[in-house]
């Protein structure tokens, strides 16, 4: 059951870049589960993710030489769902769909692949532990950072350039 839960029943798989394949799978999961009405399902699958992550990772790398297999995509799931947070709580707070909001969903997405494949600071840190705690935390900074830049650039968006529209 670990191994299904790491690749996120398979999606880690996929080539190439399993990576890309799982945040997408991730956002694609998130825009459903606000379509249909369970927009809080995102922050919920978020820590259920994260929870599951850090439980089936140390236990599918146990005695590998490999310590980030490339297959193992629970990370970047949980680390997307995070940046989505950031822009579809507040969509569903102010009756918006995602859908009506279209670079709501592909904002968080291009960037948590940015910080994720960059790894700058905290996220390369994370990275360079070398364990499956950095497996999980470098995409949960990657996701904090993908979400704050987000609101960020929503708010340059919103608040400075809509208005001299």
């Amino acid at each position: 059951m670990e191994r299904q839960i790491a690749t996120f029943f398979g999606v880690g798989l996929l080539r190439p870049a399993p990576g890309t394949w799982g945040s997408a799978a991730a956002v694609a999961l998130a825009v459903l589960a606000c379509e249909l009405g369970g927009t809080l399902l995102v922050p919920l699958g978020f820590v259920l993710a994260t929870v599951l992550g850090f439980w089936a990772i140390p236990r599918v790398i146990a005695g590998s030489a490999n310590k980030d297999p490339s297959e193992i995509v629970i990370d970047e799931v949980a680390g997307q769902w995070l940046a989505m947070c950031f822009t579809v709580i507040p969509l569903w707070r102010h009756g918006v769909s995602i859908l009506d909001a279209w670079p709501a969903y592909v904002a968080p997405f291009l960037l948590f692949r940015l910080f994720d494949i960059w790894k700058p600071w905290l996220v390369g840190r994370a990275d360079r532990r070398g364990d499956a705690a950095g497996v999980m935390l470098d995409d949960l900074w990657a996701g904090l950072f993908a979400g704050v830049v987000s609101v960020i650039l929503a708010g340059l968006y919103h608040g400075v350039l809509e208005p001299m529209l």
